[in-house]
């Protein structure tokens, strides 16, 4: 009951969080210390969540990697509010595209766990995916490597391969919203709690698109 009680002052903080970013002119220095603070709070209401369910000392009907799925999401916000992301444009889409890659990966692990035996096409469409996404994160993980190792003042093969990712975020973005639309229909056969979780991560496949494009549009010009 007091891990519930957490989860719903955290969601009563951030909808407050949330009113207040909506109505303010600039993100002032009180507002963004309150954001930075609310999100360290809950990083660390994740870790101990995750720790307990590995512990077995709760079960609850969810993935462990789940819990460290958001865990990374939450540390990954709380960097971008405080601005620590790297300053050379190589370095900073690399490590974008490995964030971004394995969330898209792990989401759509998820979603197949959460289909239906009987839904045998979204099952393996979802598994084309997965192999799909592994293949790019290894990839985004070697060249990221390959430019902390040698340092180069240009990487050709990035920029091919940024493109070859946005390329393929794009096709799991539809698959997720064509998903999202299938479960407000109700024609989809699955354990999703609610068709609000297949639009949540449509969202943050938009996110992922969003940040490796504007990256990419930063080392287009830096290389000019």
């Amino acid at each position: 009951m007091q891990l519930i009680a957490e989860a719903q002052a955290f969601f009563d903080r951030f909808a407050a969080l949330e009113t207040q970013v909506n109505q303010a002119q600039e993100l002032d220095p009180t507002l963004l210390d309150n954001l930075i603070q609310a999100v360290r709070d809950f990083i660390d209401y994740k870790r101990r969540l995750l720790a307990l369910i590995i512990q077995c000392q709760i079960a609850p009907c969810l993935y462990p990697l789940l819990i460290d799925h958001i865990t990374r999401e939450a540390v990954n916000f709380l960097d971008l509010l405080k601005n620590s992301s790297p300053e050379d444009p190589l370095d900073a889409i690399l490590a974008v595209e490995v964030f971004w890659l394995r969330i898209m990966k792990e989401h759509i692990e998820f979603v197949r766990g959460l289909l239906d035996p009987s839904e045998r096409l979204l099952i393996e469409q979802s598994d084309q995916f997965i192999a799909t996404f592994s293949n790019l994160l290894d990839e985004a993980r070697d060249l990221q490597s390959m430019n902390f190792q040698a340092q180069p003042d240009s990487f050709n093969t990035v920029a091919r391969f940024t493109d070859a990712v946005l390329e393929n975020i794009t096709q799991l973005r539809n698959f997720k919203a064509a998903a999202h639309e299938l479960a407000l229909l109700c024609q989809l056969l699955s354990i999703v709690s609610t068709p609000l979780l297949l639009d949540h991560i449509r969202r943050e496949a938009d996110r992922a698109l969003l940040e490796i494009g504007a990256l990419q549009a930063q080392l287009d010009m830096s290389d000019e």
